[in-house]
């Protein structure tokens, strides 16, 4: 019979991987080329330039809109400090003269 190999429950682990060697300024490897660029086409300036102006309103439309929420919030938050004072309306006392009852209580 051969001999019987016993295994660990509790292992080391793998010693550690040597430590990369620091990225150099100059590679060995060209870079991959970049595909050619389109010749420059002015008409595309004038749709970034008015897509920027959109990005811009619809910016200045949120900012307001959020400056809005934030006044009433704020108001809200006032309203919810102040104390909660139940005004009544004092009602009028009503002076009527009592009435005669209707029967007499019998004496004994």
């Amino acid at each position: 019979m051969g001999e019987l190999q016993i295994q660990h429950p509790f292992s080391l682990p793998p010693p550690p991987l040597p430590p990369l060697p620091p990225p150099s300024s100059t590679r060995d490897d060209p870079a991959p080329p970049r595909p050619p660029s389109p010749p420059f086409d002015p008409s595309r300036m004038i749709g970034i330039i008015r897509r920027k102006a959109l990005i811009k309103d619809l910016a200045a439309v949120y900012h307001a809109e959020c400056l809005t929420y934030c006044q009433e919030l704020l108001e809200l938050q006032k309203k919810l400090d102040e104390p909660f004072i139940d005004i009544k309306v004092p009602e009028e006392p009503r002076k009527e003269t009592p009435r005669p009852p209707k029967r007499l209580k019998k004496s004994r």
